[in-house]
């Protein structure tokens, strides 16, 4: 079976907690937390106020620049306030909070059928960027602007990414299960939207019935393949999917537009179907609550806002859990409270009762870093040049191209935290560049 060629690890798996646990839609709570950066680019600007009635699928907050989307309210309700609050990296962003009335009244034209197969590819990424919509398998870039790729860098194939090789992480593969002929139409649009006569779906081995799902969903449809791949971590990575699925290699500090391929998501494919054929805007996504720290390990489909602590009783919260990490083991944020709500790009809340307490020791040069490094990073070098502060080595040392996909940290012998340098480092580097930047704008005005 195709995989990347460099580097790479096969961690515990642990999706037997909850792969058989069908998506079980939850109901609105009490209230509803919605950030307004809850994807890359610039936050939305809130367009209601305190005191406001809102429906379903009403907009609520706009976007603010091509590389921005709304947001919409997932239930009928009133805005409770306005306001900053924190999210689970530390910055402060503007918060609005909706209490549920219970009615579900939609927004005129929620849910109205369209047909879309007249349509062009502008009036489709049109409505994908009206809807709300982001990858939805964590990185929650705008999805509209992936299919505007710059016309100097054609666009010759489309790579579905129905990976999943996050432990733990079983709602994609449940989507691709039970939502297979949705995530199909969703991508006919993207190959609609981006003028390609190719698509390829790649599904891990450890999958093999939604891979079959997808090759029987998609058997008709000339020019896209469904692909069953070699289980490996991090093959759900863009530059590694794209490697095993075209032979094409992506450069350090380039983008896959760069080799003509665009990679999505395939629950951002059923999103992106339910918003151009359904007239449903991103107001829902599934994900997966699971570890040993819940009773019910499930997967969901829950409304944007919802907060996590309520997922958590929901399913039955151990009073012994000791951690809780918004989205997978390997690249996930351990939280420092539970008073955070589901956004967009979550994936999956993981509720740990148990943790391996290893103590960091020293780099013993063995070498097992660059080994499994999907980029053949120099791991312990940048260590070393982070340790001394070396800010003007980072760029040549590849620093800001890790991924941070936790590989080398899963395989170091003496435990040390790399993935944990490599954040710092670059919020390091970005400091240093703006005070030379600045430094270099003073000069010039002097």
């Amino acid at each position: 079976m195709k995989t990347f060629k460099t580097g790479g690890a096969h961690p515990p798996e642990y999706k037997s907690l909850s792969k058989d646990e069908v998506l079980d839609r939850v109901d609105a709570p009490g209230l509803l937390m919605l950030p307004v950066s809850q994807h890359i680019g610039a936050p939305a600007k809130p367009v209601v106020g305190k005191g406001d009635r809102v429906l379903r699928g009403q907009k609520v907050a706009e976007a603010n620049g091509f590389v921005s989307v709304p947001m919409h309210s997932p239930v009928s309700g009133t805005v409770a306030k306005v306001e900053p609050a924190a999210l689970p990296n530390g910055c402060m962003a503007e918060h609005i909070f909706i209490e549920p009335d219970g009615e579900m009244a939609f927004v005129e034209g929620f849910g109205k059928k369209r047909e879309w197969k007249d349509m062009g590819a502008d009036k489709i990424r049109t409505i994908v960027r009206e809807a709300g919509i982001v990858g939805m398998g964590g990185a929650a870039f705008p999805t509209h602007v992936k299919l505007s790729p710059p016309a100097d860098r054609p666009i010759d194939t489309l790579v579905i990414n129905g990976i999943e090789c996050e432990p733990f992480l079983t709602c994609d593969y449940r989507m691709m299960l039970e939502r297979a002929p949705g995530i199909a139409e969703g991508i006919r649009m993207f190959m609609k939207a981006l003028g390609v006569e190719r698509a390829i779906v790649g599904v891990e081995a450890n999958k093999k019935d939604a891979f079959e799902k997808m090759r029987d969903t998609l058997w008709a449809d000339e020019g896209i393949g469904v692909e069953l791949l070699k289980v490996k971590y991090p093959q759900g990575a863009e530059k590694q999917l794209i490697e095993a699925l075209t032979d094409r290699q992506v450069p350090p500090g380039r983008l896959p537009l760069d080799v003509g391929v665009v990679v999505q998501n395939v629950s951002t494919a059923f999103a992106v179907y339910e918003a151009v054929a359904e007239g449903k805007p991103l107001v829902e996504r599934p994900l997966t609550i699971t570890g040993d720290g819940v009773a019910r390990p499930a997967n969901l489909l829950v409304p944007i806002g919802t907060p996590i602590k309520d997922l958590l009783v929901r399913q039955g919260l151990d009073a012994k859990t000791k951690k809780v990490v918004l989205g997978g083991p390997m690249m996930g944020v351990a939280l420092p409270n539970l008073d955070f709500p589901v956004v967009k790009g979550t994936s999956g809340i993981l509720a740990l009762r148990r943790m391996l307490d290893f103590m960091p020791g020293p780099c013993i040069r063995c070498g097992r870093c660059v080994e499994v490094c999907p980029l053949r990073g120099m791991a312990a070098e940048m260590i070393k040049a982070i340790e001394a502060g070396e800010v003007e080595r980072y760029e040549e040392l590849h620093v800001l191209d890790c991924m941070e996909c936790g590989t080398c940290t899963f395989d170091c012998p003496a435990h040390r935290p790399i993935v944990h340098y490599v954040k710092k480092a670059k919020a390091e580097y970005a400091a240093w560049k703006a005070s030379k930047a600045k430094r270099k704008e003073e000069k010039t005005k002097s």
